[in-house]
């Protein structure tokens, strides 16, 4: 099947080509059409499957026989990273058209945004609290949208965006297209689709499977020997572009700012940042400039970088949905990647139940003892520039002299072996 068969105006079918896109995903073949055809649709999918562009062309298509410069879509998500990113793919697929888009969330101008709206706009991609400021504001016109969509609907309920989503709801017109995606589908997010989709098409892509491209191993660790573990683990040379979960914002910051001080490129990503910092350390990490970033579930939501090597779970998440959610930006465009866990004792029921969402168990790996018990042992912890050489790693001390180290040996097991799939 190729995007051809969907009979796109060819102003889209260039726009496509141009973005280096071959032949459409999984959630592609399945949404597009009947998002082509006019019917609602909740679509159940994971971040890096393709659901932008499943559907922003079916959208941007409607929209290509008149510029009204109007809002006529409107698409709700939960992060500004998310909506920004949903805008920059919207602008090069309507890009040489008369059609607009813009992106709205708190952080910067109200002013400014609200400037553009009155300048005319066809597409709004907004967060739900600055879209009800300014729609309380009088400053938007809403009752032209006929096609809505929300975007990582499961993580609007976790950020408590839903009452805020349903304010908005009543000031769009009945008569509409409306379109749910989301990773997970919580009880309370199948009321909201029930409520407002009529009739839905459902587009079901592994949801719940990690992608086969991915190997997951489990370290067996102390809660108070992760640091040293990662610093460890950081310094080997097998590490690339490298996303670290944490639990919360105080420790993804943190964390990223004691990696720096060991003389990794590293970045944090969370809620305390500034909208400038935020733009900042996504696009460095998008740009190489950092190789490690440092985040937590909801400010990572909307990441979308290709080459990411490892993913790290410093903290374990507290559902396998939020796990396969996690590690599924790696091993994309047929790549392959590792999810790496660091586990305490209370993290065993959570590995277990993730394990029954794989097609295997997760691989045991065990942990040198000299590595967390002396920290500062191992030649990569003093390193501030990392220099490496086939067969090992060279490092510069404290003291400016340089010393190699192969990787070393390890002992000890968190449970019994297994293998990853």
């Amino acid at each position: 099947m190729s995007f051809n068969d969907f009979q796109f105006n060819p102003h889209i079918l260039q726009a496509i080509q141009d973005c280096g896109f071959s032949v459409p995903t999984p959630i592609q073949k399945q949404a597009i059409t009947p998002i082509l055809e006019g019917r609602d649709l909740l679509g159940l999918a994971q971040t890096g499957t393709g659901k932008t562009a499943a559907f922003i062309l079916p959208t941007v298509q409607h929209l290509m026989t008149t510029s009204k410069n109007q809002v006529r879509v409107l698409i709700i998500a939960p992060t500004r990273e998310l909506a920004e990113q949903i805008n920059e793919f919207t602008k090069s697929i309507i890009r040489g058209t008369r059609l607009r888009s813009m992106a709205i969330y708190g952080g910067v101008s109200k002013q400014a945004q609200i400037n553009k709206i009155r300048s005319g706009v066809d597409i709004v991609i907004a967060c739900p609290g600055r879209l009800l400021d300014i729609l309380n504001d009088k400053a938007i016109n809403l009752s032209q949208v006929n096609t809505l969509i929300l975007d990582e609907a499961d993580h609007m309920f976790d950020k408590g965006f839903l009452p805020d989503i349903r304010r908005i709801l009543r000031q769009l017109p009945k008569e509409r297209q409306s379109l749910v995606f989301s990773a997970t589908m919580p009880s309370e997010i199948r009321h909201l689709a029930e409520d407002i989709l009529n009739k839905p098409v459902t587009v079901q892509i592994n949801h719940t499977r990690s992608v086969k491209s991915v190997t997951h191993q489990v370290y067996a660790i102390e809660q108070g020997q992760k640091t040293e573990l990662l610093l460890h683990l950081l310094g080997l040379d097998q590490m690339e572009t490298t996303l670290v979960f944490t639990r919360t914002k105080h420790k993804a910051k943190s964390l990223a700012a004691k990696l720096t001080q060991f003389g990794f490129n590293a970045t944090s990503l969370q809620g305390n940042l500034s909208q400038n910092k935020r733009q900042e350390a996504l696009d460095g990490f998008k740009d190489g400039t950092f190789k490690i970033l440092v985040a937590t579930d909801i400010a990572a939501r909307g990441i979308d970088v290709t080459g990411i090597s490892h993913v790290i779970n410093y903290d374990m998440p507290d559902t396998a949905e939020a796990y396969i959610h996690r590690t599924g930006r790696t091993g994309r465009a047929a790549c392959t990647g590792k999810a790496l866990n660091f586990a305490t004792g209370e993290d065993s029921r959570m590995i277990r139940t993730i394990e029954q969402s794989l097609d295997g168990k997760m691989q045991r790996l065990p942990v040198n003892p000299a590595v967390l018990a002396s920290p500062h042992a191992e030649p990569e912890f003093r390193s501030y520039n990392h220099q490496r050489k086939p067969g090992g790693h060279q490092t510069k001390t404290a003291s400016g002299s340089r010393r190699s180290s192969s990787r070393p040996a390890t002992s000890g097991s968190f449970g019994c072996s297994g293998r990853s799939k």
